[in-house]
């Protein structure tokens, strides 16, 4: 088979010659490379002491769009229409800061004496809290309309009409869809009974100091109220804020949890039964070097100034998978290397074709993460920023601080010590085996490396054989075709947006309140203003106005719009002037009795006058049914088309302030497609560059594709939805589907085997450990955060299981088989002639080794397995003959 022809080592060759000469180095110098890394991280530790001051947790901040286009028009809005001393919750231009609480009758009806009369007393508690210092009660710190409280006039209206009979949804001037839920009328439409009762406290924006007393005073009354038959929620301003900040709190005790986890699998995955290759102390040192690359990292980004989210907390848990796996990648190419050699020259090797590897996995991670930069979320853009900067440290300690360490265990193992005392032990020579107390230091006389482990020789012997056999190829082909069909089915199911209440822990108030929202006034949503910015708009005008209805009409044909209430000045206006006989149609009339009509009505912060011309007006639009975070986009996706449709005779705004919030809807999908081509294509690029060989390079960005779409599809399988938050974990893909993929990738074109079956076989036998290794120690780091009482850790954790988990399946199954479709990724000289000239355990003693008929040491062609596979392994060098009946090579006879 003809060698390549397009070869793109010119990169590859320089870099793997380069981190040879640093190993050289590092083995050579091994205290220097320990003690700089702990120097380095003890100053820069010294940024956690900004850790507060750098917190940035404030919700619309971090998890909307940082350009959204509802905060442009906020802007717009608080500029034409200024907040006038007289309150009104339906001109707000934010949510305004408040306390609220929900009242909900558990058998009965909430308005019957009974319930009604306890309702009145816990307000009348509400209002007697006082402020500690400046004694400040609710009627010194809330919001007022004409110099009285605006708030709860509910109650007035259930003490002094409840015997007349209320209205619903409107009582006079006053709405009370979203004061009375689970409403019950009659033909007349007044109310019968009704299930939940919803009472606001509004309070003076221009006192934050008192009024922020006042609310977590508010809080504490609310948490301790109790009633065999009403049940209590509530919920004030700063809640989501507070809560959001408690849900990093119940992630901190899982971190002690995690390292010893990480270190334990670690440990005894690394464990040898030789009381000298035992590696117990270098796995410790791999797990203590993620850990120096945090504290560097975080460290020096906290004291630069950059903003710490609590997204950012479960970095940490990402930055301990990527260290371990690059840990055991290391640990399995000096494992190779020949133990009679020189530490240096070791060291030297290992970093050849060790270091190279890592490097690709990091600045492909280290990509992906600066390419995450680029979304318009303030979350996804310090985790990004976090995460990547400690990936860069993670890899520079990996090299340095744990390659220094492994130099001098090297060392420890060449004087033949023993792994804990350090003393001298009785040398096992040749073949002999040792073991864990007195003999030890034990390595194959023939490739002269160390011995292998039992799941090495089970990859080589059996896994590989088995799976690059061609009946188990075709299965692999359907099952990939399934999985694949599955992912492609389920991303279209996909939900977006995240759920506010999903920022506290499980068990806050929060969650509650938002529940009891959704569930007994959801009926009526938010009132929406809809704006004419149109400064030329004829208001006077017959056409115009019919214009205007036009449009008005189209909004009211929604399912997401209350009929028949709309909020218009202009027709009360028309009305007004029809009443005391004013020509309407004329402009100096409509002009003059305007501001009259505007201060008695109470529209008077609805209409922008200025030179005696309308700038821009208001109409407030009743939206309806909203209850979830389809309904949400729906919503709003459908007032800005229609504002859009409408505005090509009128210029047209809306906005709510929940507006801010469901801007998400309108970025979140668009972004992480261009997050995740950007990203890919700069893997393809990375790829291209680093490993020898372009198809190939293909291969992995298809495993990148691969595993996102898997991962995509199943998100939506196991309820999590597309938010700002999973497109976090949807960046994390791209970086860990490259590890798995890129390293056996670059295992199966470095291998000097003939064909491209013995090539896939040799990568998975010299990775496929490590790849096992990396991915149960990484999903041993994360599963204690499926115990996390907090949406977004979960979420962590879900994303990384899938990603874990598909990317081990593509790495030791799909991209195994795909590769030996395509022999441009073979090598034309003959591995023997290669292993005879360099030496190196890939020789044809192991050639014959992968021949060996295990099938001779059973009766009737069945094969043993267990505790012979060692024995065969042995017996396969003496054996110069006969193939095994696995082997898919063809020049054996």
């Amino acid at each position: 088979m003809g060698k390549c022809k397009f070869n793109t080592n010119c990169v590859e060759s320089p870099l793997s010659k380069g981190l040879s000469k640093l190993g050289y180095v590092v083995g050579k110098y091994p205290w220097v490379f320990l003690i700089l890394p702990m120097v380095i991280s003890a100053g820069l530790g010294a940024g956690f002491y900004f850790l507060e001051d750098r917190e940035a947790n404030d919700i619309e901040e971090q998890f909307t769009p940082i350009n959204g286009p509802a905060k442009a028009e906020r802007i717009f809005i608080k500029e034409h229409f200024p907040q006038s001393k007289d309150f009104s919750s339906l001109r707000l231009h934010t949510e305004g800061t408040y306390a609220s609480f929900i009242a909900i009758h558990k058998e009965d009806n909430i308005i019957n004496n009974n319930a009604f009369r306890h309702i009145v007393n816990l307000d009348n508690e509400v209002q007697k809290i006082q402020t500690v210092g400046s004694k400040q009660t609710f009627a010194g710190l809330c919001a007022k309309k004409n110099g009285t409280c605006a708030s709860n006039s509910i109650v007035g209206i259930l003490n002094e009409d409840i015997k007349k009979g209320i209205q619903f949804p409107w009582h006079g001037n006053e709405f009370l869809g979203s004061v009375l839920g689970g409403v019950q009328n009659d033909s007349k439409g007044v109310v019968t009974s009704a299930s939940a009762i919803r009472i606001f406290y509004y309070l003076q924006e221009d006192k934050k100091n008192e009024t922020n007393q006042w609310l977590k005073m508010f809080i504490q009354l609310m948490s301790n109220q109790t009633n065999k038959d009403i049940a209590f929620s509530y919920f004030t301003s700063l809640s989501r804020a507070e809560e959001f900040e408690k849900s990093s709190d119940t992630v901190i005790p899982l971190f002690s949890i995690t390292y010893v986890l990480a270190i334990n699998i670690s440990i005894i995955s690394c464990m040898r039964l030789d009381c000298v290759r035992n590696k117990v102390w270098v796995a410790t040192f791999g797990v203590l070097s993620a850990g120096l690359a945090v504290l560097s990292s975080f460290g020096l980004l906290l004291l630069c100034g950059v903003p710490f989210v609590m997204t950012v907390a479960s970095s940490p848990f990402l930055i301990l998978g990527i260290g371990v796996d690059d840990m055991f990648i290391m640990i399995s190419c000096w494992q190779r290397t020949k133990v009679k050699d020189k530490v240096e020259k070791r060291m030297a090797e290992t970093y050849e074709e060790a270091a190279v590897s890592i490097t690709i996995t990091t600045l492909t991670d280290v990509l992906a993460f600066y390419i995450g930069l680029m979304t318009p979320f303030g979350s996804v853009q310090s985790f990004c920023m976090y995460t990547s900067t400690a990936i860069l440290f993670c890899y520079i300690y990996n090299i340095t601080f744990f390659g220094a360490f492994l130099a001098l265990n090297g060392r420890r193992e060449g004087s033949n010590r023993h792994w804990f005392t350090c003393k001298k032990v009785e040398r096992a020579e040749g073949g002999k085996k040792g073991n864990a107390c007195s003999v030890g230091g034990a390595y194959d006389p023939v490739t002269g490396a160390e011995e292998e482990m039992p799941i090495n020789i089970f990859f080589k012997t059996y896994y590989g054989p088995f799976i690059t056999n061609s009946c188990t190829k075709v299965f692999v082909v359907v099952l990939y075709a399934g999985y694949l069909a599955s992912s492609i089915y389920f991303c279209f199911q996909m939900q977006e947006g995240i759920d506010l209440k999903n920022l506290a822990p499980d068990d806050s108030y929060v969650a509650s309140y938002y529940d009891n929202e959704d569930r007994y006034f959801s009926k009526y949503g938010p009132f929406v203003m809809l704006v004419i910015r149109d400064d030329n708009f004829q208001y006077w005008e017959e056409r115009a106005r019919e214009n205007l209805t036009i449009c008005l009409k189209e909004f009211e044909s929604s399912d997401r719009v209350a009929k028949n209430m709309i909020t218009s000045w202009l027709d009360a206006y028309e009305q007004h002037a029809n009443n005391i006989g004013i020509n309407f149609a004329d402009e100096k009339q409509f002009m003059e009795t305007l501001p009259q009509f505007l201060e008695l009505s109470g529209f008077k912060e609805d209409v922008n006058i200025s030179q005696g011309k309308i700038r821009t007006s208001r109409i407030f639009i009743p939206t309806a049914n909203i209850s979830t975070a389809i309904d949400e986009k729906e919503m709003l996706n459908f007032f800005r088309q229609t504002a859009s449709t409408c505005g090509y005779k009128m210029d047209l705004l809306v906005y709510h302030p929940a507006f801010i919030f469901y801007d998400q809807y309108a970025v979140i999908v668009s972004n992480t497609i261009q997050n995740i081509v950007f990203a890919t294509a700069v893997m393809l690029v990375i790829s291209l560059l680093l490993i020898p060989n372009p198809l190939c390079s293909l291969w992995v960005t298809f495993a990148i594709a691969s595993v996102i779409v898997g991962v995509a599809g199943f998100m939506a399988l196991w309820d999590v939805n597309l938010d700002s938050i999973s497109m976090i974990n949807l960046v994390i893909c791209i970086g860990f589907s490259v590890d798995f993929s890129a390293h056996i990738s670059y295992a199966f074109v470095s291998s000097e085997k003939k064909t491209a079956n013995t090539k896939a076989i040799d990568a998975l036998h010299n990775l496929g450990y490590p790849i096992i290794q990396g991915a149960v120690s990484t999903l041993a780091g994360v599963v204690v955060l499926s115990a996390a009482e907090s949406y977004i850790f979960r979420t962590f954790f879900k994303i990384m299981f899938l990603v874990i988990s598909f990317g081990a399946v593509h790495g030791i199954m799909f991209i195994p088989v795909f590769l030996t479709f395509f022999g441009c990724c073979s090598d034309a000289n003959s591995e023997d002639d290669k292993d005879q000239r360099s030496g190196s355990g890939n020789g044809s003693t192991m050639h014959k080794m992968m021949q060996f008929p295990i099938s001779e040491l059973s009766q009737g062609g069945e094969r043993n397995h267990g505790i012979m596979s060692y024995y065969i392994w042995q017996q396969a060098f003496k054996s110069e003959s006969t193939p095994s009946p696995w082997t898919t090579d063809p020049d054996v006879p």
